[in-house]
């Protein structure tokens, strides 16, 4: 590099950390605007659209190259092995946008998911769409998981335009729909369309670590069943629904403990307390209420959830799995004198990683600790995701780097504003130095 162009890349990284600096406020709008509109995934459908449009429309008016596609209209998507059948994508279109660069440069996707889980029943102490300030914090649904990214990666953009800097590599943008409940056609609709880069970042709500690797998932539910014998008769009481569950639970603790001895551990995810959690995410039995008979339950449905390492396959943890099942319900066969049902509600998502040794990890950490001041640390997240299409369908480089937060998929959900401000400088510098600029 000549002194000329080192002058020139410094005097363009000066405006674009002066632009960036004085765009909290645009950041916190963005935000807001986004929280305030609803984009809950309810399984088979979801509501997606409105927020999509603002996407859409916000990207337009920066200049770039923006369109809504239906998903559907996709070649190959539904034969593609990694699709997710049974979901309905009438309105709930894709976000694609080009910044297109002089030449030379390097490209670099920007992705995130815009649907959140939905609201629930559990209580809420602030409206979930209200995007409540207080302190450092911003409240609402899908704030963290993962509006807080996609404002991050909107306002970054825009800070460099405002900066005037031109890029010589092509900036992607997108935002997709169907990611939560363990969606993944949105993001694969995405790649099969081809709006691919040499590099993805995944504004996912990582804590911001630099994640080259997420654990993958697998739900299980399990239906107990017991004889309706009421609460008065002859003879001794057959097995109860309440004395399977208890022992069942000790049993998954078991399961749990066993997970955490023998899984292969990813050097991502070493040190780390459980990078393997079994959890039960839901007990249903019965109902509730003065409009229900005081009576014993004959069915109980719990919801088992538990993680995997990268390169764990969907065979052996099903292997592993049933065999602690079927071990389990034969040494109380006394209890379980009706078989426990199993089915899994949601596709396995497995694991994933790419070598941290990558460009874009590398250059992704020195530009955040550029901004920082601070060492950023890269591992694992501890969840899984849709980056896995990336890594395992498309051979794609591809991490997750995005605001701090809590109480995600909970109520008061909330992202922590200092953290979206700094992973939008953080976006805004490394888009130059991976793109380059004139």
């Amino acid at each position: 590099m000549s002194t000329g162009e080192f002058i020139q890349r410094g005097t363009s990284e000066d405006r674009v950390s002066k632009t960036t600096g004085a765009l909290r406020e645009r950041l916190v709008k963005t935000l807001t605007e986004l929280v305030q509109i609803p984009s809950e995934n309810t399984p088979p459908t979801g509501s997606e659209l409105g927020c999509q449009q603002y996407v859409h429309e916000r990207l337009s008016g920066l200049g770039l190259k923006s369109e809504m596609y239906d998903i559907r209209d996709v070649p190959g998507l539904t034969e593609h092995t990694a699709f997710r059948h049974e979901r309905d994508y009438a309105g709930r279109p894709n976000v694609a946008a080009l910044w297109q660069g002089s030449g030379g440069g390097r490209s670099l996707l920007l992705s995130g998911h815009i649907d959140t889980v939905p609201r629930g029943s559990a209580r809420w102490s602030r409206d979930p769409f209200g995007a409540a300030i207080e302190g450092n914090r911003l409240y609402g649904l899908g704030s963290n998981d993962m509006k807080g990214g996609i404002a991050a990666m909107l306002v970054a953009v825009e800070a460099l335009k405002e900066a005037g800097v031109k890029l010589r590599g092509d900036l992607l943008v997108e935002t997709i729909v169907d990611e939560e409940f363990g969606g993944v056609n949105g993001t694969l609709a995405g790649r099969l369309r081809g709006h691919n880069a040499d590099a993805a970042i995944i504004t996912e709500p990582s804590q911001q670590m630099i994640c080259p690797a997420q654990t993958g998932g697998r739900t299980a539910h399990i239906t107990l069943h017991a004889e309706n014998a009421g609460i008065l008769g002859a003879g001794p009481p057959p097995p109860a629904v309440a004395d399977q569950i208890q022992y069942l639970l000790g049993q998954i603790k078991s399961f749990a403990r066993q997970r955490k001895e023998k899984a292969p551990v990813h050097n991502l995810y070493a040190g780390g307390y459980d990078p393997v959690p079994v959890w039960v995410t839901k007990i249903h039995s019965g109902g509730w209420g003065m409009n229900e008979p005081i009576t014993l339950p004959t069915i109980c449905r719990i919801e088992l959830y538990w993680q995997s390492m990268p390169g764990e396959e969907l065979e052996a943890i099903d292997r592993e799995f049933f065999a602690w099942f079927e071990q389990s319900i034969a040494a109380r066969a006394d209890l379980f004198t009706i078989k426990p049902e199993i089915n899994f509600p949601i596709e396995f998502l497995p694991g994933s990683a790419i070598d941290p040794r990558q460009a874009v990890v590398t250059e992704l950490s020195e530009t955040f600790q550029q901004v920082t001041g601070a060492e950023p640390l890269v591992r694992g997240i501890g969840g899984p995701c849709d980056m896995f299409v990336f890594h395992r369908h498309f051979g794609s480089p591809a991490l997750l780097f995005g605001p701090r937060g809590g109480n995600t998929h909970n109520p008061d959900e909330w992202v922590d504003l200092d953290s979206a401000q700094a992973t939008m400088e953080t976006l805004a510098e490394f888009i130059c130095r991976w793109c380059e600029t004139e």
